[in-house]
C-alpha cells in the first residue's frame, strides 16, 4: 500500500519577514524632547497668566513679554535700545575675554612647564578660583574706579582661573613621546613649547576659554548691576525699580539666549580649529 501526497494542494504559509526587515521603531530625538519640554513650561506660564493665577505685575504673560521685547528693540528702555543695551554688554565681555586670554595662557603655560611658576602662580589661581566675583568687586572699585575698567577687571579676573587652569593641564597632558622625539631632532626649549607643547594644549585651552565665556557672562550681568549706565543687567535693574516686570522677564530671555548662541559660536570654533579633538 502506498501514500501519495499532492504537495500543490497544501496551504501556502506566509514566510516570516527577517529581522533586519522589520521597521524599528526609532526613539525620539533630544531636540525634539527640549522643544516639547519648553513648549509645555511656555504653555503652563500662558494658562497661568491667562487666569490670573499670579499677578500680572509679578507674572506677565508671553504675549506680553513678546511685546516687550518688540519695543526693547524698537523704542528701548532708559535711553537706549536693545541693541545698544546688548553692544555695551558684549564690549564689557569680549574686552575682558581679551585681557584674561593674554593673561591665562601664559599663566598656564608657566604652571604647567615650571616648578617655579607653579610655586609662585598656584597659590593666587586657588585663592581666586572659588572667590565670588561679587566679593571682590568693591574693592575694585575702591581701585579702579566706577567706570569701565572696574566692570572689566571684575569679569577677567572670573575668567582668569578657568583659563589657567585649562591651559597648564593641556600642558602637564602632552605626551612626553613627542616631547622626547622633538629634542631628539635637535629642537631647542622654546621650539618644543611652540610646536609641541602649545599646539597640543589648544583642545584644552579652547575648552578652558568656553567655559571662561560663560562664567564671564554671568558675572557681567551681576557687575552691571552698581554703577552702570548702560547694559542688559543695567537694563533689568532700573526696570526692577519700577516693577516693569515684562522688560525684566525680557531682559532675562535675551540673555539666556545671547549665552546660548555665544556657546554654540564657542563649539563651532573648536570643531573647526580642533576637530580631531571635538566630541559629538
Amino acid at each position: 500500500m502506498t501514500l501519495s501526497t499532492d504537495v500543490t494542494s497544501l496551504p501556502e504559509v506566509p514566510a516570516k519577514n527577517p529581522p533586519c526587515e522589520r521597521a524599528e521603531r526609532r526613539p525620539l530625538p533630544v531636540a525634539a524632547i527640549s522643544a516639547i519640554t519648553v513648549a509645555v513650561l511656555v504653555g503652563l506660564w500662558a494658562l497661568a497668566a491667562a487666569y490670573a493665577l499670579v499677578s500680572p505685575v509679578f507674572l506677565p504673560s508671553p504675549r506680553q513679554v513678546v511685546v516687550a521685547i518688540y519695543n526693547l528693540v524698537v523704542t528701548g528702555f532708559v535711553d537706549a535700545t536693545l541693541a545698544e543695551h546688548l553692544g555695551a554688554s558684549l564690549t564689557r565681555i569680549f574686552g575682558a575675554l581679551a585681557a584674561s586670554i593674554a593673561i591665562g595662557i601664559p599663566a598656564g603655560l608657566a604652571i604647567g612647564t615650571s616648578r617655579i611658576g607653579r610655586g609662585i602662580l598656584d597659590p593666587v589661581v586657588e585663592f581666586l578660583r572659588p572667590l565670588p566675583p561679587l566679593a571682590y568687586l568693591p574693592l575694585i572699585i575702591i581701585w579702579v574706579g566706577i567706570g569701565e575698567a572696574s566692570k572689566i577687571t571684575v569679569i577677567a579676573l572670573s575668567m582668569l582661573p578657568s583659563i589657567i587652569l585649562s591651559t597648564s593641564a593641556g600642558v602637564r597632558g602632552v605626551s612626553k613621546d613627542h616631547v622626547n622625539a622633538a629634542r631628539s631632532l635637535g629642537a631647542s626649549r622654546r621650539q618644543v613649547l611652540s610646536d609641541v607643547v602649545l599646539p597640543s594644549a589648544v583642545p584644552s585651552i579652547l575648552t578652558g576659554i568656553r567655559i571662561a565665556l560663560g562664567a564671564g557672562w554671568t558675572t557681567l550681568v551681576a557687575a552691571e548691576l552698581v554703577a552702570a549706565t548702560s547694559g542688559i543687567g543695567f537694563m533689568i535693574q532700573s526696570a526692577a525699580q519700577f516693577l516693569v516686570t515684562d522688560v525684566v522677564i525680557a531682559g532675562i530671555v535675551v540673555i539666556a539666549l545671547v549665552a546660548i548662541l555665544l556657546e554654540t559660536i564657542a563649539r563651532q570654533i573648536e570643531r573647526r580649529l580642533v576637530p580631531w579633538a571635538s566630541h559629538h
